[in-house]
């Protein structure tokens, strides 16, 4: 199994993949430039934490070129499996009822539960 920090990013970290994904694929020139205007980072900075979600296979600098390995969506699939491994021993239902027992799942809420349920029966 996978480390649970390998897929779990801080706040500042998060702003930064957000700002790849809305932008990719991106020169590494203008991943600085936007790291300057939205989270007022130094040029060093944005490298530093570049190198670190590279060295976590999330995104690549090739030829100065900033893309992601890991989509948005796969990356956020990814943190709940993690999550759900780690804090329910990877049980969907005690996560499920987890999560219910602290807010009342709303009818829409259900239905698309159950489609879901539906459509992955074996």
């Amino acid at each position: 199994m996978t480390q649970y920090t390998q897929y779990k990013l801080g706040e500042v970290e998060s702003a930064f993949a957000a700002l790849i994904w809305d932008n990719e694929p991106l020169p590494s020139s203008r991943l600085v430039e936007l790291c300057a205007e939205k989270l007022d980072w130094k040029k060093s900075t944005t490298y530093t934490v570049l190198r670190r979600l590279c060295q976590k296979g999330i995104f690549q600098n090739q030829n100065g070129v900033v893309s992601s390995l890991i989509g948005r969506e796969e990356f956020a699939a990814r943190q709940s499996r993690e999550f759900v491994d780690q804090a329910f021993d990877g049980s969907l239902p005690k996560f499920l009822a987890a999560f219910a027992s602290r807010k009342k799942l709303s009818a829409e809420e259900i239905e698309q539960l159950q489609r879901l349920i539906d459509e992955n029966r074996g």
